[in-house]
This record gives structure tokens, C-alpha cells and sequence, in this order.
């Protein structure tokens, strides 16, 4: 029998809210690296999906969805001081459960800022009210209100929560690279001034997934490898991105936010109908989707320079995500519905073949071009590693793991944000199961191969501008 490395300690309850694929994939890893029992777990979950895994493990198995009118009922008997709230569900709202993590003393990780169900769709709210960008701002504000207490992990799963560490490795590595003889930063600013010297202009989440399963997506079928419900929900957000300080031209549908740190902007139209050049080591060149994640926004406000209140310094910084490509069709067939959900649902597993998840941060702008810093992770190897998951699963749990090994090891260090973690630490334990780190340089821009049949309103002088990356 294999022995798993203990990475911490824990005597308190774990209550598991959401079961789906990422809570799937999540259990073993914390049974393996945790000092706890199964006895010490709880899930509660929205629906019956998993119940069989969880009665394996011998771990206590509840249904009953969270809501505004319930949350505190159901929570206040079971959760107490010392325990650790994990939130992997969606339709939840993640500020209501870090408040009430808070005022008990227990410790609280989501892998991602979620609203209560409808909060991403609701006709009543501004576009600027239903983007992550808002989300974000309700969290700082939340912090500020609360002070110091309990650990409480925002959205710190793959993306968002790998990458924020993976772009200080990548930055080093380019350093190293380059000829920069540097100790490893240790403040904010620090950071920000070695992207600015480096001359980094754009960091993209550039991921492509090409796992394919049978049989394919058929008529009025989403697919997907992750929360289908959780995935539909982003996309129809508005599509979001850190502004950099190197870019020209805001575009004409772009808009600003009216108050908060200002260090993104977002476009009247959904993630879904928005879509982006990247690069990936996996296939090269491809066309993505800007889906709003919070690492746009938080990874962009982090690496921001400013003297006497003037911008000095920032990145563009957004997600560009390919995914599978029958994933690919169930958006299209969604967008045809005007975005009324398909009949069928079906999130990838076992029926999933061969194929690779490529997940990873590519910088881009400096001497070298483009870096692409990341997990390169099969189907294959992601059934070697753990059980009851594949390749975009995993490296969600991953992060999962990596971020409670690290709230558990700083149990009151309040709300935090992945850029303000310790990126060598929580890489240490996720590397476990990200399959292989690649490093990559490329001398690709979104101009290669451009205007050979049409003109295109590009710009030649700097590759690294937005319009030369979204696609129109």
C-alpha cells in the first residue's frame, strides 16, 4: 500500500458544500495529505451526485441545497471553531459563507467567487455589477470590514489560484533566463517592478484541452470536463480583462468600472461570444474564449505600479480557454438558443478517451517573446494519479489542496487572494499532480499569419496590443 506524505495536521470538522467534479476529484487528495479521518468530513451537497464515493470513503453524505433562507440554519449546528469550511459548490454565494466562517473562527477555501444562483444572469444588475470585477471589490470591502481572523482563501482552485504562483515562478525563470541576477521578491511592488523591468506587456491564461470522449456531443447536449452550471454561468458574464499600461486604445464596446482599484475593464458582450488569439506549447496557435475569471483582475491589480496616483506600470491579463472541442460545439449550439440551456447535460469522465489538458500563463512582450509556464496534464496520467477524476479536474484539486495545506499552515492570516500566498509552498504540494511543468519559449505573435486575404484593423508597431489578439 502506497504511503502518502502528511502535509498537515487537522482536528477540527471539514464541511465539504458541493460535490460535483472538482469536490469528486478534491476527496481522495485530502484523504491522502491530511492527517484527518473520514469521520471528521462532512458534504453537503445540492444534489445526490456522488453519493456512492463519499459512502466508500466512509464519508457522512448530506442533500440539501444552501440558499439565502437556509445557509445559517443548516451551517450554525455543524460548524464551529477550528473547523474549515470548503466551498466547491456553485449557485452559493461564497461572501455570505466567508462572513459566517468568520464570526464562528473557522477557516473557509472556494475555488472560485460565487454569487447565489441567478447572480451572474440577473436582468436588474449593471454588467459592471455582475462581472468578477464587482465580485472582487464586494470581497475587498468585506475584508476591510472584518479585519484580521480566520484564514479565508478566495478562488483558489487551477484558474484561478495555480496561475497566480505560476506567473512568479515563470517571472524568475525568465529573469534567470535573461541574464538578471535577482533575489526572489518579497513584497507587492517588488514583484510588480521585476515584471515592469522584464518588460512583460500581456500575461494569458492560455489553456487548450483537447480530451475527447465517445460517443461525441450529440443535438441539444452540453458537454464539458468541469461544472457545466458553473461554466455556462462565467460565460454569460461579460468578458473581462486586466487593462495594461502599454495599450493604445480602449476598444469601442470596453468599458470602465465606476469606482474600485480601476485595473480592469469589461466588454459589452458575454465571455462566450468573445473570443482571443494564444499560444500553448500542446497545438501552437489557437482561437479561445475571454471568459471572466478573478485572476484577470487580481493578478492585473497585484502587478500595478503607480507614483503620486499616476499609472506607471500593468499587464494585460486575461483568460484565453479552448476547451474541448465538443465543448467548443455545445457553446456554439448555446449561443444559437440565445443561450438557453440544451435538454442534456454530460460532464466528461470515464467515457473520456485520450487527450491532454494544457493549462498554463504565457508571458508575453519581453526580449524572448513568449514564455508559456504550466501543467501539461493526459487523461492518462490523471487516472494514474487519482481516482474519480480527469486532466482539468485534477488540476483544479490540485490547487484545492494547495491552498488548504497553506490556510492551515497560516490559520488567521484573514481574507487573502492567491497573489498574496506563499507561491512556493502551495506549488510544492500541487506539482504532486499536475503531470509535467512545462517551460516553453516562442517567437509567436497574434500578427503571425495575419491580412494573407483581408485587410485587418491591426496594429504592426506593437504586436502586444488587445486588438491584435481579440478576434472580430
Amino acid at each position: 500500500m502506497i504511503r502518502y506524505e502528511k502535509f498537515a495536521g487537522f482536528k477540527g470538522k471539514l464541511v465539504l458544500v458541493g460535490f460535483g467534479s472538482v469536490g469528486q476529484g478534491s476527496l481522495p487528495l485530502l484523504l491522502r495529505h491530511l492527517d484527518i479521518s473520514p469521520s471528521q468530513i462532512l458534504i453537503i451537497s445540492g444534489d445526490d451526485s456522488g453519493h456512492a464515493q463519499a459512502d466508500q470513503a466512509q464519508v457522512a453524505f448530506k442533500v440539501c441545497p444552501l440558499t439565502p433562507a437556509n445557509y445559517r440554519e443548516v451551517l450554525d449546528p455543524i460548524l464551529g471553531a477550528g473547523d474549515f469550511l470548503l466551498n466547491l459548490s456553485v449557485n452559493v454565494s461564497s461572501l455570505a459563507l466567508v462572513e459566517f466562517c468568520h464570526a464562528r473562527e473557522a477557516l473557509y477555501l472556494d475555488a472560485c467567487t460565487e454569487p447565489w444562483q441567478g447572480g451572474y444572469t440577473d436582468a436588474r444588475l449593471s454588467p459592471s455589477e455582475r462581472s468578477n470585477y464587482g465580485l472582487r471589490e464586494q470581497a475587498l470591502a468585506l475584508r476591510k470590514q472584518l479585519g484580521d481572523g480566520p484564514t479565508a482563501v478566495l478562488s483558489h482552485g487551477a484558474n484561478p489560484g495555480l496561475v497566480s504562483h505560476w506567473v512568479k515562478q515563470a517571472l524568475l525563470n525568465i529573469a534567470r533566463d535573461t541574464g538578471h541576477d535577482i533575489a526572489t521578491p518579497q513584497t507587492r511592488n517588488e514583484w510588480a517592478a521585476l515584471a515592469r523591468n522584464l518588460d512583460i506587456k500581456v500575461i494569458q491564461c492560455a489553456e487548450r484541452d483537447t480530451q475527447t470522449a465517445k460517443p461525441f456531443k450529440r443535438i441539444d447536449e452540453f458537454v464539458n470536463t468541469w461544472s457545466i452550471d458553473g461554466f455556462v454561468g462565467e460565460g454569460l458574464q461579460p468578458a473581462e480583462l486586466g487593462w495594461g499600461s502599454h495599450e493604445k486604445r480602449l476598444p469601442a464596446d470596453a468599458r470602465h468600472h465606476d469606482s474600485g482599484c480601476d485595473a480592469a475593464i469589461y466588454l459589452q458582450r458575454p465571455g462566450m461570444r468573445t473570443q482571443v488569439r494564444g499560444w500553448t506549447p500542446l497545438t501552437g496557435a489557437y482561437q479561445g474564449f475571454l471568459i471572466t475569471h478573478s485572476e484577470s483582475i487580481s493578478i492585473a491589480d497585484y502587478f500595478t505600479l503607480k507614483q503620486d496616483g499616476e499609472l506607471r506600470y500593468r499587464p494585460t491579463v486575461y483568460y484565453a480557454y479552448h476547451p474541448t472541442d465538443a465543448t467548443v460545439l455545445s457553446i456554439h449550439e448555446l449561443s444559437g438558443r440565445n443561450f438557453k440551456l440544451q435538454s442534456h447535460t454530460r460532464l466528461l469522465m470515464d467515457d473520456i478517451e485520450f487527450g491532454t489538458d494544457a493549462l498554463g500563463m504565457a508571458l508575453m512582450g519581453h526580449p524572448k517573446g513568449v514564455y508559456w509556464y504550466g501543467s501539461m496534464l493526459s487523461i492518462e496520467e490523471a487516472r494514474q494519479l487519482a481516482p474519480y477524476n480527469n486532466a482539468t479536474s485534477l488540476q483544479v484539486a490540485a490547487g484545492v489542496l494547495g491552498g488548504m495545506v497553506w490556510a492551515l499552515e497560516n490559520p488567521h492570516a484573514g481574507i487573502v487572494e492567491p497573489d498574496e500566498m506563499s507561491f512556493e509552498r502551495v506549488l510544492e504540494i500541487a506539482n504532486l499532480y499536475l503531470g509535467e511543468m512545462v517551460r516553453q519559449y516562442s517567437d509567436w505573435t497574434p500578427l503571425q499569419d495575419r491580412q494573407a486575404l483581408f485587410q485587418e484593423d491591426i496594429d504592426l508597431t506593437d504586436p502586444w496590443q488587445f486588438k491584435n489578439f481579440r478576434v472580430n
